[in-house]
């Protein structure tokens, strides 16, 4: 990098945009806005532009007198492996069940709080351990005063994956640009002004607690530091990051042994590389964190900064710009993004911010989870200080799952690696907490797992008894197999599905009233009943959401082994079983019913709405084919009412999607749209920046949101592609390539005034796929690698 040439600049270029065009051959260029605008700086994390690439992430705040970037590397975890199983938990499994089937199911739990729980403090143990951040890279412009400034402009390219900062002060124009690149595994920040000699700062690392920064050489910083193992005398998670500084004109300098001063340069860049010696189940596996960030940094000073930025964009938009949404407006584009949440919240029509949310969730997946690493945790990537939400873990009973919602319609399915990688750490502990609790065969995880491959119960019996975890992990195994058709990948990952059904299958009880198979203990997630004689309980018996998660994994299960000539005893048995479980039970209300019995809810509006499951991401519930069943659903989700936090909110969107209303689904989008004052954070919704509000920041609404507006173009099913089953009347026309339908297809639509023109067609297998739109169905064959262009009634037009 140093000299930062022009041949070297231009002939990097060339290169890069050779390899750029290639792909763009291959991919949709966006049109429309797919800029994320500020009119202000950052005062605080959730109005702040992220970037990353799976491992490492950087959080530009857009300051002017002084610039903050929060940094994060993905395996920034404090605590340690331990073990949380019970050693004689599962004596007291045959009383939990007995008092279950008494109908005891007060006494059931407290049983469970006694001896059912975690063996320590769970989550709140200290080994049990927090995402964390990395660090903070401060800036500190010399002879700089905000109150300078004009002009300010500040936005996040989801196009080109670069964050900029751009005002002029004392008649001097000054840009800077912030991007992460995967191909280079560094941050990038990058400054420059209109006039030369104008840029002077100070640039210093540091975090919270427990680092130490040095200079390294006249232009370079190291930060090192361990992390809390939760253990005392036991040193934690090392971590080490470095920066260096890259000047045109002026000079660099160490000052008081933790900074660098910058004076009267005409362009600076400044590289940070990280890493941590994590050998924990997916990363980078390193003894040395300061060697391999060193590693890191050595590589990436190579190269120009117009190299570092060509490759990264190159890389990144081979991801991004498979798929292209367009819509709206291009004078309410201009508006920065708060401005336009407020407004469409409380009604303006602006199908543009639709397109840019829905690409914002793509840009938020691609920039968390990169296949060799972590899977995007509750905050993605991204986190402040050491205490994020709820420890920036993985939830398992919904949150990490819908995290990857997006991946398989929105044609990022590769990124679903990292998640795939979890499950894999999962088997040995998990087999551990089977038969600890269960004395069963096969693995489990239960509420919640870290970076240690956390799988017991959660410290509280109201919601840690949940025991599906595991279950709905596969079924992404299943799906992922579905839209590619990848028999290696499914050979690679049926053991995972062949253990969790082992786990179900040896600790199913039959239920008192009917015979049913159903789990027990478990919870419907976060939810409390009304016994019939008033008391409160969330202990239950096969839950609707266990039954629905056990019939589909059974069938994905056994299906995968007749695939693979695998298992046939098992196959029989799982079939056998399958048609024992709970069936799906409407109550006397016209409702899904969530437990076994007509139990009242505590909460009738309660956020989760885990009987539903049936309905999205499962299938069995389907306005065509069950349309009973969905009128139950809809009653049900009638009931809950269109008030929840954040991810709850995209969760609703996507079941009303399902069930074929594209208005409710878009007046929950609406909802989502609640501009939340990222100060008080006293609601749900969408921050300025527009993260996602639990309250707190929870990213999960973000992808629930991007798979609930793809659910509105596309619905895919087995060998069936619903072309805008659930189109919302405020976007009546629009343009979408890209799309990821089950059965290896890719699928673009254009419609105007509310109807299709054109469907787009491109399969990747020989086959006969049935085409719905509205009550016109059609099955066409189709030959893998040709394209077929339909009209609005189905006829072939090419």
């Amino acid at each position: 990098m140093s000299g930062f040439t022009k041949v070297e600049q231009c002939g990097a270029l060339t290169l890069l945009l050779g390899f750029s065009s290639m792909l763009a051959a291959q991919s949709y260029v966006p049109s429309g806005d797919l800029l994320v605008r500020f009119g202000a700086p950052a005062r605080v994390f959730e109005e702040a532009m992220p970037t990353g690439n799976g491992r490492l992430g950087a959080t530009m705040y857009g300051g002017i007198s002084e610039e903050r970037v929060d940094l994060n590397e993905s395996s920034m975890w404090s605590g340690s492996p331990h073990d949380s199983d019970r050693t004689d938990a599962a004596k007291e499994l045959p009383e939990i069940r007995r008092l279950l089937i008494a109908g005891d199911n007060v006494a059931a739990e407290v049983l469970v709080n006694k001896s059912f729980t975690s063996a320590d403090a769970g989550s709140g143990d200290p080994r049990y351990g927090s995402y964390e951040e990395l660090g903070k890279l401060l800036l500190s412009f010399d002879g700089m005063k905000d109150a300078n400034a004009s002009e300010y402009r500040r936005w996040l390219d989801l196009d080109g994956a670069v964050a900029t900062t751009s005002f002029e002060a004392n008649g001097v124009r000054y840009t800077r640009e912030v991007f992460t690149s995967a191909p280079d595994q560094v941050i990038v920040v990058h400054l420059r002004a209109s006039r030369s000699r104008s840029l002077s700062l100070r640039v210093r690392l540091g975090r919270v607690e427990r680092f130490q920064t040095k200079t390294d050489g006249k232009d370079g910083l190291v930060m090192t530091g361990a992390l809390d193992s939760g253990v005392h005398d036991m040193a934690g998670l090392r971590y080490a990051t470095r920066v260096r500084a890259f000047i045109r004109g002026g000079t660099i300098r160490p000052v008081d042994g933790d900074s660098l001063l910058i004076s009267r340069a005409d362009e600076v860049t400044l590289l940070v590389t990280a890493a941590t010696n994590y050998r924990g189940f997916a990363g980078r596996h390193s003894h040395d964190a300061e060697f391999a960030a060193l590693q890191d940094m050595r590589a990436a000073a190579q190269r120009s900064y117009a190299l570092l930025l060509a490759r990264h964009q190159a890389d990144y938009r081979s991801y991004f710009r498979r798929v292209s949404l367009v819509m709206g407006d291009a004078a309410l584009e201009q508006s920065a993004a708060a401005d336009r949440l407020a407004a469409a919240h409380l009604g303006a029509n602006d199908p543009g911010l639709v397109a840019l949310y829905f690409q914002f969730g793509r840009y938020l997946l691609i920039s968390s989870s990169r296949p060799g690493g972590l899977p995007a945790n509750l905050q993605g990537l991204w986190a402040e200080g050491i205490h994020p939400g709820w420890k920036g873990d993985w939830h398992l009973n919904v949150n990490v799952q819908m995290n990857y919602w997006p991946a398989e319609p929105t044609g990022l399915g590769d990124l679903t690696d990292p998640l795939f990688a979890l499950m894999e750490g999962l088997q040995v502990p998990g087999g551990h907490t089977a038969r600890s609790y269960y004395g069963a065969d096969g693995w489990v995880a239960h509420v919640m797992t870290n970076a240690w491959g956390f799988t017991s119960p959660g410290e509280e019996a109201s919601w840690g008894s949940t025991i599906i975890g595991s279950a709905w992990l596969c079924q992404h195994i299943w799906e992922h197999y579905l839209y590619t058709g990848d028999a290696e990948f499914l050979r690679r990952m049926y053991p995972m599905m062949k253990g969790a059904s082992e786990f179900y299958l040896s600790m199913l009880v039959h239920e008192p009233k009917h015979g049913w198979l159903v789990t027990a203990p478990s919870n419907s997630p976060e939810n409390t009943f009304y016994m019939p004689d008033g008391r409160k309980a969330s202990v239950c018996m096969g839950p609707a959401i266990d039954e629905e998660n056990l019939r589909y994994l059974f069938g994905a299960t056994a299906e995968a082994e007749a695939k693979l000539g695998l298992d046939e005893d098992l196959r029989t048995k799982l079939i056998q079983t399958q048609a024992q479980l709970a069936p799906i039970q409407i109550g006397a209300d016209g409702r899904v019913m969530e437990w076994l019995e007509p139990y009242r809810e505590v909460d009738p509006h309660h956020r989760h709405v885990s009987h539903l499951w049936a309905v999205y991401p499962g299938e069995e519930i389907d306005p065509e084919a069950t349309p009973k069943l969905a009128e139950a659903a809809r009653q049900s989700l009638e009931v809950r009412g269109d008030g929840a936090t954040g991810w709850s909110l995209a969760y609703k969107m996507l079941l009303w999607a399902r069930l074929g209303d594209g208005d409710h689904a878009y007046a929950l989008l609406r909802n989502l749209w609640n501009p939340v004052d990222p100060i008080k954070q006293s609601s749900a919704g969408s921050f300025p920046n527009l993260w996602d509000s639990h309250p707190p920041f929870q990213i999960d609404g973000n992808f629930g949101a991007t798979a609930a507006i793809a659910e509105m173009l596309l619905d895919s099913r087995p060998n069936e592609v619903r072309v805008l089953p659930a189109l919302p009347s405020a976007l009546p026309e629009g343009r979408v390539d890209g799309l990821r339908a089950i059965g290896g297809m890719t699928v673009g639509v254009t419609w105007k005034a509310g109807r299709m023109t054109e469907l787009r067609l491109l399969s990747e297998r020989d086959g006969v796929v049935r085409v719905r739109y509205g009550s016109v169905v059609r099955e066409l064959q189709m030959k893998a690698g040709a394209r077929k262009v339909l009209d609005g009634l189905l006829r072939t037009v090419s």
